[in-house]
């Protein structure tokens, strides 16, 4: 719902005919295993690490050195306004999230004066979830609390910034320094979206009441069950699309908040497919740390009608996975 006193997204925005059909956000996180997430204030273009008061050269070489090793670099800022006047003289200095969203999630924080430091830092071992490794070539590394980045980028869809914005704000005032804007999460036709650091929890159709609740239960390594399910819970950026909508199924199935209780694996069949299942299709195994597990078919199937993936574009045939429990 938007804020009171804030934007309200057009009556043909897409993210407001994908709340409308209730499209299932199931297995659409950006896939990631790590992030570099760069403070930069002022404004962003569509293409935010080559289009900002960052230099140009320094954010294509940020965006292909994490996205080459299966990461994503974002850049965020403080939630309020963002006048094209240059970097803040009073806000010395950029913060700088280091996250891996595998196994056991780490998370460090750095305030770094100039960002070309961070090509410096081990991204191979970022990459391998290395948290010592990668904190010795950092100075400053220190252990984070868990943060939400909520998409702003009103130059890659105007629902980021209309919808996203104003959750991102009233958060931030509620939970100070744990609230960021970025530059893109992916998936604006669920704005307002967020990812929850270091877990790659990528969320949909976020709140101000929601935002909060994700940072208090983070705190614990764990969702709030209002957030369990194919209205909020686009997955974990660490799987495969396939596996996000498995696991997504089986946490709501089950109403499990834990964001480290489960882990999903992709079944290779020895028998080839029968062509019965799309290409899309997978099994899949959900496994507990309890010893519990789940066998579970996904297929990507379109569904009925059409939407804009984003504002502006044409309509284009809506599909969704499904997803079935084999036992």
């Amino acid at each position: 719902m938007p804020t009171s006193g804030h934007g309200v997204p057009a009556p043909d925005a897409c993210s407001v005919g994908f709340d409308r059909a209730e499209v299932s956000t199931f297995g659409t996180a950006a896939q990631a295993t790590f992030f570099v997430a760069l403070e930069q204030p002022g404004p962003w273009g569509r293409e935010a690490a080559t289009q900002s008061h960052l230099p140009v050269e320094l954010g294509a070489a940020l965006a292909e050195s994490c996205s080459s090793r299966g990461g994503r670099l974002s850049l965020i800022r403080r939630p309020g306004r963002h006048p094209d006047d240059g970097d803040d003289p009073a806000q010395a200095g950029h913060t700088a999230y280091l996250a891996w969203a595998g196994e056991q999630p780490w998370l460090l924080r750095a305030r770094v004066t100039d960002p070309a430091v961070l090509l410096e830092v081990d991204l191979d071992a970022l990459a391998r979830g290395d948290r010592d490794a990668v904190a010795s070539t950092l100075d400053g590394a220190a252990s984070s609390a868990p943060v939400l980045l909520v998409c702003t980028n009103g130059r890659r869809d105007v629902c980021c910034a209309v919808r996203g914005r104003p959750v991102a704000l009233d958060a931030a005032a509620i939970s100070p320094g744990r609230v960021w804007e970025a530059s893109h999460t992916g998936g604006h036709r669920f704005a307002p979206t967020g990812v929850l650091l270091p877990h790659g929890a990528t969320l949909a159709r976020l709140d101000v009441d929601l935002a909060t609740a994700v940072l208090t239960a983070a705190d614990g390594a764990t969702l709030p069950p209002a957030l369990l399910g194919p209205i909020h819970d686009r997955g974990r950026s660490a799987l495969s699309a396939g596996a996000q909508a498995a696991e997504s199924h089986v946490r709501h199935l089950v109403g499990e908040i834990s964001l480290t209780a489960l882990s999903t694996a992709e079944v290779i069949d020895e028998v080839p497919d029968d062509g019965r299942h799309g290409a899309g299709s997978g099994r899949f195994t959900v496994s507990h740390r309890d010893g519990r597990s789940w066998s579970v078919r996904c297929e990507k199937r379109l569904t009925t009608g059409e939407l804009p993936e984003s504002c502006g574009k044409p309509a284009v045939p809506l599909a969704a996975w499904a997803v079935s429990l084999l036992s």
